[in-house]
């Protein structure tokens, strides 16, 4: 599929949440998603825990969006003790939809836990409380608080012809990757050298970044990717 404003779907989680005077179950995401991909020209769509991977022939682009932990028996583990909340049934739906998405090349940008997601499904492996583990004791932010700290990417990369050798990221997460598995590592934060951004050369637009892009203006990010799904 192919349009001027390319339909740009984007995962989100079903949780309990406020509505009017009721606690109902809700299909939830910030607003910062959507803002920026209609900011970059594209049309927004959410697609919930549970949606067919069919959705992928009706889209030009997905976006697997942050959220809670992944299940690590997703990658070999079992849960650690900071690894407090999962969602099979996410989990379940968004690795087929990733899955899907590369199968048919449709461009792929996978944020914070999507990233995660990505490099698991790859036989990646995860660190699963970074404040606990060796190195990466003062990464950043977690549990609603944000930091900011350097990244380096990768000479020659896609990522890097779009953002540069350097930039300034947000942190916000507890989990991190170890081994990305069989996908190309191309950036590292510079404080501690955590991996912080993956590529799939098999795709026309294939990125995975640990930072929320859309909340720090990285606005280049985004309008790559709308470009990729519009076919320019």
């Amino acid at each position: 599929m192919s349009t001027s404003r390319p339909v740009i779907g984007i995962t989100c989680p079903s949780r309990p949440t406020k509505w009017a005077k009721w606690e109902l179950d809700a299909v939830v995401l910030p607003t910062t998603y959507h803002k920026m991909v209609v900011r970059c020209g594209g049309i927004p769509i959410l697609i919930p825990p549970g949606t067919s991977a069919e959705i992928i022939e009706r889209i030009d682009g997905l976006i697997v969006s942050g959220g809670p932990d992944i299940s690590p028996e997703i990658y070999g583990q079992e849960n650690g003790n900071f690894t407090l909340e999962t969602y099979p049934e996410q989990d379940i739906s968004e690795i087929a939809l990733i899955k899907s998405a590369i199968k048919e090349n449709l461009p792929l940008l996978c944020i914070c836990r999507g990233f995660q997601l990505l490099c698991a499904i790859h036989n990646g492996v995860l660190h699963q409380h970074l404040p606990e583990t060796d190195g990466f004791e003062e990464h950043g932010g977690w549990d609603g608080n944000v930091t900011e700290h350097g990244v380096e990417i990768i000479a020659g990369s896609k990522l890097e012809e779009i953002m540069g050798s350097k930039i300034i990221v947000n942190s916000t997460h507890h989990q991190g990757v170890k081994d990305p598995g069989s996908l190309k590592v191309t950036a590292f934060s510079t404080p501690d050298g955590l991996i912080e951004a993956v590529e799939l050369d098999e795709l026309s637009f294939g990125i995975g970044v640990q930072w929320h892009p859309e909340r720090i203006e990285h606005v280049s990010l985004y309008q790559a990717f709308i470009n990729s799904a519009r076919g320019s």
